[in-house]
């Protein structure tokens, strides 16, 4: 496993992971004792390692205004801050007026992580949504444009680009959907694992699809939820998974991450859960206690910072929305960033989509659609006290 994540800082994990107390901490974790006192489902009794809130983060080329986000990581080279914004576009997907395609500005940012200011920004006039993002163990940027423009020219591709932003790679048939290893049909987040395979969560429209009928139809029309795997030159693998909520199958597979014993963790959006594979597609366990994940961002120390940004009183009654903290090794939230307070969503806010954690502990949200205007841009950084 590649030192992509930085580890958190001793005091850091005393904040957030109880059961270790200040020190290194063990290999093993017990979950049968020292449980965080607090409940999970709505924050309320939960610690939070990160009070400091910055809005706004990050600088903007001047006019320019924010669009929303679903991406953020870190460069495992120098430790900065990458993430994207949709060309000014608070929504997203195809039908928006304002787009990547219709505002083919830089999407792509490189952020210094002390002082905001912008190091790189490229990727202008190759996409049309970009969706997910990750840096490999080499500053190289890998991005997931996720809906096609109207033209069939762009989108349901996989963009690789140097660290100065040049391209090198793309995977996929622009603007062309399908289900085989050649064509994408909404790809939602890409990674890079240990031994340079590259995998991408496919399919978005899983999430709405509440009964067995209208996932039946839905796989019949074609519709993907699922993991594919690459080659590191782009050769097609193998994939596996479908619509549907047995282990194994997906509705809305929208984070991918890998922990240091080198197994993906799936954020399985739409069946509030995140499912445990190895790099060959079998499954192995679940979790189900960090709510409707949007992100997942796990630490060198086997942390896990999954954001949920979806919960609502229609789709997830009573769970609340924010960064919940947690160990590799439990199905138990340790520790929970609370999200901005939102009218329409009583008791359960609104949150961001992406997630990041720099070497200082330091948390940084992607702000999607539904928490762009309370947070006020694209990103916010939680910072440690």
């Amino acid at each position: 496993m590649s030192t992509k994540k930085n580890s958190l800082r001793t005091a850091v994990l005393c904040a957030t992971a109880v059961m270790f107390g200040c020190g290194e901490m063990p290999v093993e974790v017990s979950t049968e004792s020292n449980l965080t006192q607090g409940n999970s489902i709505t924050g309320e009794g939960m610690s939070n390692p990160n009070p400091l809130v910055t809005q706004n983060w990050g600088d903007l080329p001047m006019g320019r205004e924010w669009g929303s986000t679903a991406g953020i990581d870190i460069d495992p080279v120098d430790g900065n801050i990458v993430g994207y914004e949709r060309c000014g576009a608070g929504n997203f997907g195809s039908g928006v007026p304002i787009n990547c395609d219709t505002n083919p500005v830089n999407p792509i940012f490189k952020f210094d992580r002390m002082t905001g200011e912008v190091l790189a920004n490229f990727g202008g006039g190759l996409m049309m949504t970009p969706h997910g993002i990750d840096v490999d163990g080499e500053g190289n940027v890998w991005v997931t444009d996720f809906a096609g423009n109207a033209e069939g020219t762009k989108g349901h591709q996989v963009h690789k680009f140097s660290s100065n932003g040049e391209l090198l790679m793309s995977l996929g048939q622009p603007g062309q959907t399908g289900s085989d290893g050649a064509h994408f049909n909404q790809p939602n987040d890409v990674i890079v694992g240990p031994d340079g395979s590259i995998y991408v969560s496919d399919g978005h429209n899983g999430q709405g699809m509440i009964s067995d009928q209208a996932m039946e139809e839905g796989r019949a029309r074609g519709d993907t939820a699922r993991i594919m795997k690459f080659n590191a030159d782009g050769t097609f693998v193998k994939q596996w998974g479908q619509i549907g909520v047995r282990h194994g199958e997906f509705r809305t597979p929208h984070a991918l991450e890998f922990d240091s014993r080198g197994r993906l963790w799936v954020a399985d959006r739409g069946n509030h859960r995140i499912e445990i594979f190895d790099q060959e597609g079998n499954y192995l366990e679940s979790r189900f206690t960090y709510g409707r994940i949007s992100g997942l961002f796990i630490t060198d120390d086997d942390m896990v910072y999954a954001i949920d940004s979806e919960s609502s009183p229609t789709n997830h009654p009573g769970w609340r929305n924010g960064v919940r903290v947690g160990h590799i090794d439990e199905d138990i939230t340790r520790a929970m960033i609370p999200p901005f307070e939102r009218e329409n969503r009583v008791y359960q806010g609104t949150a961001g989509e992406g997630v990041a954690v720099d070497s200082d502990g330091n948390v940084y949200a992607a702000e999607g659609p539904n928490s762009l205007s309370q947070a006020g841009g694209a990103f916010t950084k939680y910072s440690v006290q």
